[in-house]
């Protein structure tokens, strides 16, 4: 029997990275130590992995785990240092809010509310959900918490809509909750982790502070309001679907007041508590995880234990952690720089060609985001700051914000682990992302960036 020709495709792309990961480890291109060889072709097999999805993303980040350790180019405390991230325990609040939500009703009950105002048709749901996750990408600074409150409240919704398991309709509404919570909020100062690296990083090593306003002007009327329109416009195409009158005409949703309204209280505090962390100081995945303390008191019946069992999902857990070990590895053993100066050596910068230079600093910061993920790009990039300015004639503060572009851009979902997240909490597999994500690439590059261009000149950024 014949294999499907996509399937053999993943298969060559995977040798063909096995073979350069190989000579990578023997010949140590660019200037490489032996270490940063190994580290490299390490590195290589597992982007294959996971861009390929030959094996589960979770067995993909095992391997990195155990070969960085057999091979000695890493201990393990750096190696398991993603465990202690912020980050891993914003995933673990995620699925404990979202399976009180669900097991409250709360979700239910919200959908319910929100179903007249969109259910009128596909692409009205479909668009107010993404005008959903933008609004609360002002209130809430983690794009894991926001996803945790509205994929549950969302896939309620598809549910009163007969959007069943596996359709396209459904999967729909998972993609534009996964991307809705998380990329237009690029262009929000404090709302995403790679924002909030590169703001600190900046701060750190050249005395950079960013203006909130200034910060929002620049980047969200194309990353934000444009790039949003654009995605709206994907899902509907590739995830096609209808809403039918039948369908909309569900009973009302019943049951116990006392929980829903308890979960409903717990979680209003917990977004006051998320929404003010600059003035309390403190991070959003204590918060969450404070809120997850409550919720799993068996007593309260918020998230009984077998509701916990099956609601956090360990799989989607290493796969985060493997990302964010790959991006400190990549860092921590200078790879970084030596793959961010080796792009640099095939860039056409020329002084006095701004949109030359503007078109090769954003591939910079696309291209290094593929090694060090979305979060590791500005602390890779940062530094390079003054030498860039030089050789463009670009204000430092012009090729600090050009990383925004870099990091908000994305090929594969792996780059940006709340994607992949909070796809594992709607249910839905995250290879329907890939779709989204090359074609927003591509409209990216031909349409966005020129239209940012264009914005940024007309503001005098640039």
């Amino acid at each position: 029997m014949l294999r499907p020709p996509m399937f053999r495709f993943k298969e060559a792309v995977f040798v063909l990275s096995l073979v350069l990961a190989v000579w990578a480890s023997i010949a140590h291109p660019v200037g490489m130590t032996a270490d940063q060889g190994m580290t490299f072709a390490i590195v290589l097999i597992t982007l294959a992995l996971w861009g390929t999805g030959l094996v589960p993303g979770y067995v993909a980040s095992t391997f990195l785990f155990v070969a960085l350790i057999l091979t000695g180019v890493s201990a393990p405390q750096e190696v398991f240092s993603s465990f202690s991230s912020t980050a891993i325990w914003l995933v673990v609040a995620g699925f404990v809010i979202g399976a009180a939500i669900t097991h409250s009703g709360l979700g239910a009950r919200m959908g319910a509310l929100a179903r007249p105002h969109l259910s009128k048709s596909y692409a009205a749901l479909i668009g107010g959900l993404m005008v959903l996750g933008m609004a609360l990408g002002f209130v809430m600074p983690s794009s894991l918490g926001r996803a945790a409150v509205l994929v549950p409240i969302g896939m309620a919704l598809a549910d009163t809509l007969g959007l069943e398991k596996g359709s396209p309709g459904r999967t729909g509404v998972a993609v534009i909750i996964a991307i809705g919570t998380n990329m237009p909020s690029f262009a929000i100062l404090p709302s995403n982790i790679p924002n909030i690296i590169l703001s600190g990083v900046a701060e750190q090593s050249l005395g950079a502070h960013f203006s909130y306003t200034d910060y929002l002007l620049l980047h969200y009327p194309v990353l934000g309001l444009l790039k949003s329109a654009v995605i709206v416009g994907l899902v509907l195409l590739f995830f096609p679907a209808r809403v039918g009158a039948a369908v909309q005409d569900h009973a009302p949703v019943t049951g116990s007041k006392r929980d829903p309204l308890a979960v409903l209280a717990i979680l209003l505090v917990t977004l006051g508590f998320w929404s003010t962390d600059q003035l309390h100081g403190i991070n959003a995945a204590w918060i969450g995880l404070a809120a997850s303390l409550v919720l799993m008191v068996p007593q309260l019946g918020f998230v009984p234990p077998p509701v916990f069992k099956t609601s956090v999902d360990f799989s989607m857990i290493l796969f985060v952690a493997g990302a964010l070990t790959l991006g400190t590895v990549v860092n921590s053993s200078g790879l970084g720089d030596i793959i961010a100066h080796a792009v640099l050596q095939f860039l056409p910068f020329q002084a006095g060609s701004d949109f030359l230079n503007f078109i090769s600093l954003s591939f910079l910061g696309i291209a290094t985001a593929i090694f060090t993920t979305a979060p590791g790009m500005p602390a890779v990039l940062t530094p390079l700051a003054l030498e860039l300015a030089q050789t463009t004639g670009f204000s430092t503060g012009a090729i600090l914000m050009t990383q925004v572009i870099g990091f908000s851009t994305i090929l594969f979902p792996y780059q940006v682990g709340p994607l992949i997240v909070a796809m594992g909490l709607a249910g839905e597999s995250s290879r329907p992302l890939l779709k989204i994500t090359l074609s927003l690439f591509v409209i990216t590059v031909l349409i966005l960036l020129p239209l940012d261009f264009l914005w940024w000149k007309l503001l005098g950024e640039i």
